[in-house]
Formats: structure tokens, C-alpha cells, sequence
């Protein structure tokens, strides 16, 4: 539900139609009181496709899509890891791509 009533659409397109390949979801661990900031940040750069606050390990978590391994690592050194908040990272790279679904609403 998008409010309102009204149901959500949502779209994505494969990397390789978006021009990148390497899809990556990094977990963020932020200073105190930092997450709402340092989410923002991310969630306005163009290599980021989701931006989630969570309760766990990590404080945020991303999903990114760059154009290679080297595109991914001049996101993670120039970009990401030098937003003001961010503590640590720990990326997770994605091998194969078995299911993607997006459900939106209780089942």
C-alpha cells in the first residue's frame, strides 16, 4: 500500500539494461545517531538502487549497482566510506542472481 489505499508499482531493470553489472549490498555501520544522515547521503547517489534503516548487525543496509569490480570499489573508497557518520562497511557481493521478487504488503 502506497497510502492512501492506493497500491504501490515498482520497477526495476536488469543491471546489464541500467549499464552496470556488479550488484552489491553493503551493511553500514554508522556513529550514534548518525543512520537518518548517513541514509539520506546514500540514498541520494545514483549508484544506489535501496536504502534500508535496520535493527541488527548493521545499521543501514544498500543495494548498489555499478558498471564492474572496479566502478564497486571506487564506490566503496571515494564514496561511500567517506560520508560523515559512516563507521565501517562490510560489502557483500553478488555471485548469481537465483530470485528476486518484490512483494509489497502483508501476505
Amino acid at each position: 500500500d502506497g497510502g492512501g489505499g492506493r497500491p504501490r508499482v515498482c520497477a526495476g531493470a536488469e543491471p546489464a539494461q541500467r549499464g552496470g553489472r556488479q550488484r552489491a549490498r553493503p551493511g553500514i555501520r554508522c556513529e550514534a545517531d548518525r543512520r537518518k544522515e548517513v541514509a539520506a547521503k546514500g540514498a541520494g547517489m545514483p549508484e544506489v538502487d535501496y536504502v534500508v534503516i535496520t535493527a541488527g548487525t548493521y545499521d543501514i543496509l544498500i543495494e548498489t549497482v555499478c558498471e564492474d569490480n572496479e566502478g564497486l570499489l571506487r564506490f566503496l573508497a571515494e564514496r561511500l566510506r567517506t560520508i560523515d557518520g559512516v563507521r565501517e562497511t562490510e560489502t557483500f557481493v553478488y555471485l548469481r542472481m537465483v530470485k528476486q521478487s518484490y512483494q509489497w504488503g502483508t501476505r
